[in-house]
């Protein structure tokens, strides 16, 4: 799928803890930094996670929820938020279900290898559920400080 600012953000139903489950729909009314990331515990995935948690507070004032996506299950993310102290919800979307949806499950390739992977985008979604921004191709280092940063010129 081709999203678009402007376009309604695509609704989902994604676990978060062994017991509560996240609908986009849920959360209308906020804003909501809906970004996606390729893996738990690797460097740069950690640099994103501990960048939206230091600035936590800041998208708290904003009225902002912050959630992470991955295909990594529960028990992965538990460990991750547990190991960072993070403040925020993070999803698993073990099936691609969710990055499809956003068009960020794609083909990569490393040292010549080919596989389907999630490709690190964030959208920002405003209080009526429609895509405010995107951010392709993140580069972890001062994203949460970008996204912080475009929700304050659209206040």
């Amino acid at each position: 799928m081709d999203l678009h600012v402007g376009d309604i953000a695509p609704n989902f139903t994604l676990m978060i803890t062994e017991e509560r489950l996240i609908k986009l729909s849920d959360l209308q009314g906020k804003n909501v930094v809906l970004y996606f990331y390729p893996k738990d515990d690797t460097p740069g995935c950690t640099i994103e996670a501990k960048d939206f948690n230091s600035h936590k507070a800041d998208f708290d004032k904003l009225d902002t929820v912050i959630l992470g996506i991955s295909k990594d299950d529960v028990s992965s993310h538990y460990k991750f938020k547990t190991k960072y102290s993070l403040r925020f919800d993070l999803a698993s979307d073990s099936n691609a279900e969710t990055a499809t949806k956003y068009g960020v499950w794609v083909p990569k390739s490393m040292f010549g290898k080919k596989y389907m992977g999630i490709d690190r985008t964030t959208f920002l979604i405003n209080k009526e559920g429609r895509i405010s921004y995107i951010w392709s191709n993140v580069s972890v280092i001062g994203h949460a400080n970008d996204v912080l940063s475009k929700i304050k010129e659209q206040q």
